[in-house]
């Protein structure tokens, strides 16, 4: 028996150890090739994107690049299709993802996630002669232009909305514009992004909702000392004002809050 409990008292030992040789193994490699491998969709403005000339852009494309610049290292992109993008980091074929990734339970059960780097709330959006509506209760009996499966419909409906059936936030904000609907009720960052675009165009925000929904870079599980590394980053990247000066180019607002 003695001998038995010697032998699990080893094995126990052994096993520690092998654990401590691969903590931090793949921060370890990603300093040593001297590359932070990111997977992004390359098609989903104003995050990740190609210019006019044919650049990848956007606002995930730099906080990877000042991400990696943190660690030591130069960011390398890899453009996929959403629907595969977090699969990639199963496969191993980057270190993360940085693509407006939502921080979920469903996710965190198989994936860890940095800190929350940027915040998207649900907002109402009407015309700038608009007087009536000044909260989502006065959405009662009002017209709110809505994708129909969207949560944001949903809100509009709960609120007592007749919702006008849109195909999406551009749609949305025309049939408002055009007095067609009363309201829309949408994703601040798609409004901070048209309103960079178009800052002459005569809507605004009257109401948000309190609660955000939260983005961050998603790595493979078991590798905190990656996270903490990320972490650190971004928190610098925020104290210095890197991360002002980005939001600011890509939304004309600070999205961190």
């Amino acid at each position: 028996m003695k001998w038995f409990k010697s032998l699990a008292v080893a094995a126990t030992i052994q096993l520690a150890a092998v654990a401590a040789g691969h903590a931090g193994e793949n921060l370890n490699e990603i300093k040593a090739a001297g590359v932070f491998k990111i997977g992004t969709e390359g098609t989903y403005a104003p995050f990740t994107y190609h210019d006019a000339s044919g650049a990848l852009v956007g606002f995930d494309v730099e906080i990877g690049k000042e991400v990696a610049k943190r660690l030591g290292v130069k960011a390398e992109f890899l453009e996929g299709k959403w629907d595969g993008l977090i699969a990639g980091i199963d496969a191993k074929r980057y270190d993360a993802v940085i693509n407006q990734v939502g921080i979920t339970e469903a996710r965190k059960a198989k994936y860890d996630f940095s800190d929350p780097y940027i915040a998207s709330k649900a907002v109402l959006i009407v015309s700038g002669k608009n007087e009536d509506i000044k909260g989502f209760a006065d959405l009662k009996g009002k017209k709110s232009a809505q994708s129909l499966t969207s949560n944001f419909g949903k809100i509009a409906e709960a609120n007592g909305a007749e919702l006008v059936g849109t195909d999406g936030f551009d749609q949305s904000i025309q049939l408002v514009l055009n007095g067609r609907a009363d309201a829309t009720i949408n994703d601040s960052l798609s409004f901070f992004d048209f309103k960079k675009h178009k800052p002459d165009a005569d809507v605004k925000i009257v109401a948000e909702e309190a609660k955000a929904d939260f983005s961050g870079v998603i790595v493979r599980k078991g590798e905190p000392e990656l996270v903490e590394a990320i972490n650190k980053a971004l928190a610098e990247i925020k104290a210095d004002g890197t991360y002002k000066k980005i939001s600011e180019t890509y939304f004309g607002a600070d999205v961190s809050q």
